[in-house]
Parts: C-alpha cells; sequence; structure tokens
C-alpha cells in the first residue's frame, strides 16, 4: 500500500508540475497499470528488469508527456507500433477516453499481457492485436506512436503507409538524433513523401531520468 501511494503522489505532483489536468480516477488507473506491467514483467520480458527509475516515471510519466505536444482528438485513430507492454499507449487510452488505440506488437506473449491489463483496467477504447507492421492492411490513422528501438528513417517508412494524409507520427526517443532525421528526411521520397517535416522536443527540463530523451515529432 505504501509503494502505491508513493506512486500516486510521484505521478500526480509530476502531473502538476507540467500542467497536465488528470482525474484522480485516473490517476489510481494509471498506478494500478504500473503495478499490472511489473506483474507482469516478471512472467515476461516488457521492460527492463534493471530499472534506474520507478516505472510510474520512466515508462508511464514518460508517455504521458506525449500530450504536451500532441492534442488527441475524440475519435482520432492511433495506432501504437510495436506497443510491447502497452507503452504509450496504454497510459494515454487512460488519459484519452474518447481516443482510439489499436496496439500492435509481433511478439505473441506480449500482446497477450496487454489484452489481459486492458481488461483488467476497463479499458474500452483500445485494442491489442498480434500482428507485424507489414501485414496491417487497408487501415489508416491519424497518427502512429512508437517507443521502439529502431531508426527513425525506418519507422517513417512505415508511417508513410498507414498515416492519412497529414498525419502525425510521435516517438520517443533518446540520443543524438541528428543523423537519424537526416536519413528519414533524406529517404522520405521512398515513402509517401512522409515526412514533409521533423520537430524535436527535448523532455531533460521535465526530470532528470529524462537527461537524453526527446519527443520526435514527424508530420506528413
Amino acid at each position: 500500500m505504501k509503494r502505491q501511494n508513493d506512486d500516486l503522489s510521484t505521478l500526480k505532483l509530476l502531473c502538476a508540475e507540467q500542467a497536465m489536468e488528470v482525474e484522480p480516477e485516473t490517476l489510481q488507473q494509471l498506478v494500478r497499470y504500473g503495478e499490472c506491467l511489473e506483474e507482469w514483467n516478471r512472467k515476461i520480458n516488457l521492460i527492463s528488469r534493471k530499472e534506474d527509475a520507478p516505472v510510474i516515471i520512466k515508462h508511464i510519466f514518460h508517455s504521458l508527456l506525449i500530450s504536451l505536444y500532441h492534442s488527441f482528438r475524440e475519435n482520432e485513430h492511433v495506432l501504437d507500433l510495436g506497443t510491447g507492454g502497452g507503452l504509450p499507449g496504454i497510459p494515454l487510452a487512460l488519459l484519452f477516453p474518447r481516443t482510439r488505440f489499436l496496439l500492435v506488437d509481433a511478439t505473441g506473449k506480449k500482446i497477450t499481457a496487454c489484452q489481459a491489463m486492458i481488461k483488467e483496467l476497463g479499458i474500452n477504447n483500445a485494442v491489442a492485436v498480434h500482428t507485424r507492421v507489414e501485414e496491417l492492411r487497408d487501415v489508416v490513422f491519424d497518427t502512429v506512436l512508437s517507443r521502439q528501438v529502431a531508426p527513425l528513417d525506418k519507422l517513417c517508412s512505415y508511417a508513410g503507409r498507414l498515416l492519412k494524409p497529414g498525419g502525425t507520427l510521435i516517438c520517443l526517443k533518446g540520443g543524438n538524433l541528428d543523423a537519424e532525421i537526416a536519413s528519414a528526411l533524406e529517404s522520405s521520397k521512398n515513402h509517401e513523401g512522409f515526412p514533409a517535416s521533423i520537430e524535436l522536443h527535448p523532455i531533460n527540463a521535465v526530470s532528470s531520468f529524462f537527461s537524453e530523451k526527446q519527443i520526435v515529432i514527424a508530420h506528413g
């Protein structure tokens, strides 16, 4: 119970510092998701087991930071590409219950965990599906999210065919991204002209845990 209360206090404080308006019930659900994530992680590998920061900060609050730079709309259709343990899709689905999220991953056991967590948390605006991104057909999205450790040009190549015209790819990445951005812009001609532009938002000011982390937003 003490851990739960500590996580709740931490998340509430962090969200308030960033002027994120989060309902008390949603905060409770986010903390419970963190518990579920750790429980499942003891069974299968969803996140690193050698954490240098609490899960509530490094994974859940990190995911919520996307909302500072993108306003998720009612009925917006969002793809979480390579969701792993449901990141960033599940935290954002909790925060934006009127937005529709599709979580996909090529590893079946990860999707099994996501499906179980979605059910336990009572999330009705997110669906988790076991599939490879290459197998997605006849569906397009307003926004694609990714926390994958994959080169930006590869993520843009996927997004180029899955996004509606003017759609957006949002990635959580770390390190120096100059070369990746240059490559993605150069290769845009090979994937539907996407992206037309890319912007970076360093998040080191939010917390020392995010010293090298950035939010990358690629626009169509």
